[in-house]
């Protein structure tokens, strides 16, 4: 059986404060897109774990996919099955694609094993595997708190608008994202930001990883404003980065920055 993991970006993204035990409290909206990676399980005679499509680095038998498997597999009696993962989403771009990857494998894994997990089960393992790997469980546009593994239901729908997203040939880490960043409350309430209207987001809704990586990797930050320069109503890093995205009320011509850049019209 075949699945089809896809990526999500942040609009908005608030380091609010650094907790006890390391992580640090977020504040942000997650928002599905059309980029999207295949999953495929098949029951078979031992666990196996494979792999296609962009090179994932690493150890295989580090994969969240593998994880997921055993975690669920403590508590419930799994056959074993032959795991197939064709990787398209952008590794290191900020999209959770190994996130998306690990929660659509727990939905799937539930239904081909017929193991009978509720969403809420199935969101408490997806927990235990990442932050945001249990959005990927309802997949629908979330405001997520905590360490970004909390969720309250929005009202949020972009299918009028053209989404680009864009990733420059740069890769930022996580811990280095993060080194550059001073927790803060936010001036503007997220919640109340993302019900305005997106031409009001750019004065509104900011993520708090740009002023840093800017710095750092100055090519991310030439393709937001590259964006801008072409028309978006808004346009921001995801997540910790590299990538950018773009809303426009039309779709744009970006040719000079596919030259230099993998960019991807998610409709």
């Amino acid at each position: 059986m075949v699945i089809f993991p896809n990526a999500k970006i942040n609009i908005g993204l608030n380091v609010v404060e650094r907790r006890a035990d390391g992580y640090h409290n977020l504040e942000t909206v997650f928002y599905p897109i059309q980029i999207k990676d295949a999953l495929e399980i098949v029951l078979s005679d031992e666990l196996r774990f494979t792999s296609s499509g962009n090179a994932i680095p690493g150890n295989a038998n580090d994969n969240l996919c593998l994880k997921a498997y055993h975690l669920i597999k403590k508590d419930h009696d799994l056959p074993p099955v032959n795991i197939h993962l064709h990787k398209n989403i952008p590794i290191g771009a900020g999209l959770g694609g190994g996130s998306a990857d690990a929660g659509f494998f727990i939905k799937l894994l539930n239904e081909v094993c017929e193991i009978g997990l509720s969403t809420e089960a199935m969101e408490n393992y997806a927990r235990q595997l990442g932050a945001d790997c249990a959005f990927f469980i309802g997949n629908k546009p979330v405001f997520a708190f905590g360490k970004g593994d909390w969720f309250e239901k929005i009202e949020l729908n972009l299918s009028a608008y053209h989404l680009v997203l864009v990733m420059p040939p740069v890769h930022v880490s996580t811990a280095e994202a993060y080194s550059g960043v001073r927790p803060a409350p936010s001036i503007h309430d997220l919640k109340l930001a993302i019900k305005r209207p997106v031409e009001e987001w750019k004065d509104l809704i900011k993520n708090d990883f740009e002023r840093s990586v800017f710095q750092h990797h100055p090519k991310i930050k030439v393709v937001k404003e590259a964006l801008y320069q072409h028309g978006a109503i808004y346009a921001a890093m995801s997540g910790s980065g590299a990538s950018v995205f773009g809303i426009f009320s039309k779709k744009p011509n970006l040719q000079e920055l596919e030259k230099a850049n993998q960019v991807f019209y998610a409709v």
